[in-house]
């Protein structure tokens, strides 16, 4: 446990290390970090809030250019049967599985205790994945292992030898998003439904929603605006000096929203964020489009920027660029806009929910006549408006 987040590892292995199924079959490992790879909701769905390269769990291609460059070539020394020796094993993957600093067990598979020659309590056929926070019921737990139950049956009968993809910016932003990394996960579960394991999205419906609350909606003219929570990989800042030694603080100050509209008009509507147009993507739902805000919650005196503001309250509007005006908005808090400070944390999911709720105002949207820019996509991360990024021409309010 650290701090007030309770996080929980899964464990794969046998009873005995010869019984351990990443032992008697290699290529079983080689499956799982592929699939996983290709997939990111895996990776992103059941983890804590601390995700990104220098996270507790990083992805095997996360921080290091070269890494599934090298992580392929390690593949091709595995047989097609799978059949090698134990400790060979933890030689092809031990210096891959690591994070940024080479760090073995802060990896999102460790395999620190497989088969390791340095001592025997490495030596225990285990496979450890650290992507997997607590989740707040048992249930949810149990559907998490039998998920990946359902996985290491389905590679076992079926190894899984597909490509590495190469992600690039676009797993730090289309994968920061609810709704790409609920379609991404429905993929993993027609995968294992073709193969004959009866599993179900509604299981981990607790699981999405845990994950990814929503603030709250409104509506305008037949235009719907959704306001969910997004994912933001935090990074970790430079040493600085302490009594007895040296701490490294973790940039916690930034958050990301997603902005989900449904109704509109391309050529007519626009969603605008404290004046500035949201780079919405279409979904492939006609009517529908996507995309997130990135901004900076709070100001600590250690983050990066240090120079750039709260951005917070958020005001969207639903912009009507024919008659250039605002046909209505939101309002959305990092914290209770009456000053409100909770001392103790909420008793229940039903307290959390109205919590959220208390940051969430259907009202606020910008008065007047609306001069509005076109959006400014970012090639890097076409999904995201990062308001600490500034804008030649914002929405301005003429009266």
């Amino acid at each position: 446990m650290s701090g007030l987040v309770e996080e929980i590892t899964l464990f794969v292995g046998g009873a005995k290390p010869s019984d351990s199924p990443f032992l008697r079959r290699a290529d079983l490992l080689r499956s799982l970090i592929t699939y996983w790879q290709n997939h990111p909701s895996l990776s992103f769905l059941f983890s804590g809030l601390f995700i990104g390269p220098t996270s507790q769990h990083p992805r095997v291609d996360e921080a290091r250019n070269d890494s599934l460059y090298e992580i392929e070539t390690a593949f091709r020394q595995i047989p097609d049967d799978g059949k090698v020796a134990p400790w060979l094993v933890d030689r092809i993957f031990r210096h891959l599985l690591v994070d940024v600093t080479g760090n073995t067990h802060r990896a999102e598979f460790c395999i620190d205790k497989l088969y390791s020659p340095d001592s025997s309590s490495g030596r225990l056929g285990l496979v450890e994945l650290r992507a997997f926070e607590m989740p707040p019921h048992a249930r949810m737990s149990l559907t998490q292992q039998l998920l990946l139950r359902s996985l290491i049956a389905r590679f076992w009968k079926h190894p899984y030898q597909r490509s590495l993809v190469r992600w690039g910016t676009e797993l730090h932003d289309r994968f920061m998003l609810p709704h790409f990394v609920e379609q991404d996960f429905r993929d993993v579960i027609v995968d294992l439904q073709k193969d004959g394991y009866p599993l179900k999205i509604e299981w981990f419906a607790p699981h999405l929603e845990f994950r990814f609350p929503r603030y709250g909606s409104v509506e305008q003219h037949g235009v719907n605006l959704e306001i969910r929570q997004a994912l933001e990989p935090w990074h970790v800042l430079g040493e600085e000096g302490a009594a007895g030694g040296s701490t490294r603080y973790v940039d916690s100050s930034l958050e990301r929203l997603q902005v989900k509209v449904q109704g509109m008009t391309d050529s007519r509507h626009v969603v605008a964020c404290n004046g500035r147009a949201v780079p919405l993507q279409p979904t492939g739902v006609k009517g529908e489009s996507v995309a997130s805000v990135r901004f900076r919650a709070w100001q600590p005196p250690r983050a990066l920027h240090p120079t750039i503001g709260v951005h917070a309250p958020l005001t969207f509007d639903i912009v009507d660029t024919w008659n250039a005006r605002s046909l209505g908005g939101c309002t959305y808090y990092v914290s209770h806009p009456g000053g409100l400070n909770y001392t103790t944390l909420p008793v229940n999911a039903y307290e959390a929910e109205s919590r959220r709720f208390a940051r969430f105002f259907k009202i606020g949207h910008t008065p007047g006549v609306m001069k509005t820019p076109p959006t400014q996509p970012n090639p890097e991360f076409p999904f995201t408006l990062d308001l600490r990024r500034g804008l030649i021409e914002p929405c301005q309010a003429i009266s």
